[in-house]
């Protein structure tokens, strides 16, 4: 008895070991960019990188905000996060109904064409997508930034929502049928509140993959009043010069909204991608 007690304390010690571990190499990093923007450049350049500043310079934070005009650039972001989550999340669910609840001869064909997506790319298709977007006229325009988004996570989105709503029972939609529920209701009433968890996977996803994006809005638009916070970011490091100090500031201002967002929904996130895992 003693001896399986023994062996359970030290199975907790080790397990205790590996999570402080893993918790120190996720915090660390963003202890190190936050200590490092209260540095000027010249500090960074001369001083240990692991060291902590000798001089808090908090005057990094407000230059940062007013050179890369930050204002414009988070609400940009928002909006394009905002509306591409929604989005793909309505559309994902609505193509998932169809292929797993409405199935015809087409079905096997167009959820190919839709999996195929998720194997290709960004880097595959940047040049030609760019090329198309110019000859539409969309160049510069919040529309010609939307569509691409949204068609890029339409594929993983599908086959997560058709995977999740293949799981529905299908009494559950013959009997709103015969209540003389149209299908549309049946997706908004009962199919979208059901797939809940899986649709809260697919807009963390969504969420943080779109505000961090960078190479598509680098290529589709070039007015400062559409940048988003990663260009902004990107200002400060030039092909000879990076002003260190305002990088790492703005590297803090741009990840606050995430960091935010997580506290925020934490319960939501937690739950949701739980209740998806025992789904699946």
């Amino acid at each position: 008895m003693n001896d399986i007690r023994k062996t359970n304390t030290y199975a907790l010690i080790i397990m205790y070991a590996i999570v402080i571990i893993f918790t120190i190499l996720a915090v660390y990093p963003i202890f190190w960019v936050v200590m490092t923007s209260f540095k000027t450049t010249q500090e960074y350049m001369m001083s240990s990188k692991l060291a902590l500043p000798q001089n808090v310079f908090f005057k990094n934070y407000p230059i940062a905000w007013r050179d890369a005009n930050f204002s414009t650039l988070i609400m940009n972001s928002i909006f394009y996060t905002a509306v591409t989550t929604g989005s793909i999340i309505i559309l994902s669910f609505m193509a998932g109904f169809a292929f797993a609840k409405l199935p015809s001869k087409a079905t096997p064909v167009i959820h190919s064409s839709f999996i195929i997506g998720i194997l290709i790319t960004l880097q595959c298709i940047m040049v030609p997508l760019f090329i198309l977007i110019r000859t539409v006229g969309l160049y510069n325009t919040r529309l010609g930034v939307l569509i691409p988004y949204i068609g890029i996570g339409l594929p993983l989105g599908v086959y997560l929502a058709t995977e999740y709503i293949k799981g529905i029972p299908n009494e559950v939609i013959e009997s709103a049928r015969i209540d003389g529920a149209k299908y549309l209701g049946i997706f908004w009433k009962i199919i979208l509140p059901m797939a809940a968890p899986v649709a809260t996977t697919v807009a963390i996803l969504q969420v943080t993959g779109t505000w961090n994006e960078f190479m598509l809005i680098n290529i589709l638009v070039s007015s400062d009043r559409l940048k988003t916070v990663p260009l902004g970011i990107n200002m400060f490091s030039g092909a000879l010069a990076t002003d260190y100090g305002k990088q790492f500031s703005a590297l803090v201002i741009g990840m606050m909204p995430m960091i935010f967002f997580y506290v925020v929904f934490r319960k939501q996130i937690t739950k949701g991608v739980s209740a998806g895992a025992v789904k699946g």
